[in-house]
């Protein structure tokens, strides 16, 4: 009952076309951002936001970013991985080269370069589609770890290959303990989630659902096919380098190819079938599904062992995270192909309505 839009009364285009036009979810937003930058910063043990809070918001960041190109604009990727480590490791080059430069500043510029490398290998999409693109995008995961790799300007010459990052220091402080890196985190996801929300919103957004749904119907109607898929890579790639440059930074804090590899790029893909192809909601409910899986299928595994003393395998255990994944993605794609999101979204059609049939 909660969840009426009686009384609420629109008397504009702006107010009616508003990203929440209900007054209930303004209200819900407003709360989940007090929680998130009020509450937690100061409950919140270093642990929870080392292990959880902080890869959270950044593989949410990543998974919007492919949401945008997948979701939105219908073009398959495989590459997400790739391009963070771009983001990565041209955030790190920037600061290493370019003295007294903002650390937002050369975060951008990894995301930048991301977009730039990103329209590179979105060029096969105006000639392929569906699993040759995925191919497409799945060389350039393996072919940009190479390059990382094998050139050593990338590394600063480093023999390992592993690099340790520069502090994060802006307008002069220092952001060192894990609640600071996660408020520098959750900030530069809301900005960014906002952006990307008013984006699908607007003129781009329809272009990329236009061609999506239909591409030659598309550029019928006067969009140009060319244009709008290489933005949507360019954007996305953008999303996925600052990504990867605060993956980097903030959560691993170093920077190596390994930590990108082509595993990090399928649970990225598989965040955003869990949580909702072609929702801005959805990133955020599949990096969160996904990051705490394994978690909570740890705990219960030990509790089985603890109380039933079932002396679970150690190759079962190692392997049972693997097996729900894979389930999981079979029975979203069976039962419910738009994710975590559209049940959230059904579940408030129904509150709107309760408790009158549906």
């Amino acid at each position: 009952m909660l969840y009426r839009e009686a009384g609420q009364f629109k008397s504009t285009y702006a107010a009616d076309s508003a990203i929440l036009p209900i007054r209930q979810d303004r209200i819900g937003l407003a709360l989940i951002l007090i929680v998130a930058f009020v509450v937690v910063p100061l409950t919140a043990s270093p642990y929870l936001f080392s292990a959880l809070l902080i890869p959270c918001l950044i593989l949410a960041l990543a998974a919007l970013g492919l949401n945008l190109l997948t979701g939105y604009a219908g073009q398959l990727s495989l590459g997400t991985a790739a391009f963070m480590a771009v983001g990565a490791f041209m955030s790190y080059n920037f600061i290493l080269r370019i003295p007294g430069i903002p650390l937002l500043l050369a975060f951008a510029g990894g995301g930048v370069t991301a977009a730039a490398v990103g329209i590179l290998f979105g060029l096969p999409s105006l000639r392929i589609r569906g699993f040759y693109l995925a191919v497409a995008t799945l060389a350039a995961q393996f072919f940009i770890l190479w390059c990382l790799t094998k050139v050593g300007w990338f590394t600063n010459y480093n023999p390992s290959g592993v690099i340790t990052a520069q502090p994060m220091v802006i307008l002069g402080y220092a952001f060192d303990t894990p609640q600071e890196k996660y408020l520098l985190v959750l900030s530069i996801v809301t900005v960014m989630a906002l952006a990307a929300k008013n984006m699908v919103r607007g003129n781009i957004g329809r272009q990329w659902m236009a061609i999506r749904d239909m591409d030659v119907a598309a550029e019928v109607i006067g969009i140009r096919p060319m244009r709008a898929k290489l933005l949507a890579f360019a954007v996305s790639s953008f999303y996925c380098g600052v990504a990867g440059a605060l993956f980097a930074y903030a959560y691993l804090g170093t920077v190596e190819p390994e930590a990108y590899n082509l595993d990090l790029s399928f649970r990225i893909l598989f965040m955003i079938i869990i949580g909702g192809v072609g929702t801005v909601l959805g990133a955020f409910l599949g990096s969160a599904f996904i990051v705490l899986l394994p978690i909570a299928l740890n705990i219960g595994v030990a509790f089985l062992d603890n109380t039933l003393h079932l002396n679970v395998p150690t190759s079962v255990g190692s392997n049972l995270e693997l097996m729900v994944f894979g389930g999981l993605i079979i029975f979203f794609l069976i039962v419910e192909p738009h994710g975590l999101a559209r049940i959230w979204q059904i579940t408030k059609e129904k509150l709107r309505l309760w408790p009158f049939p549906y």
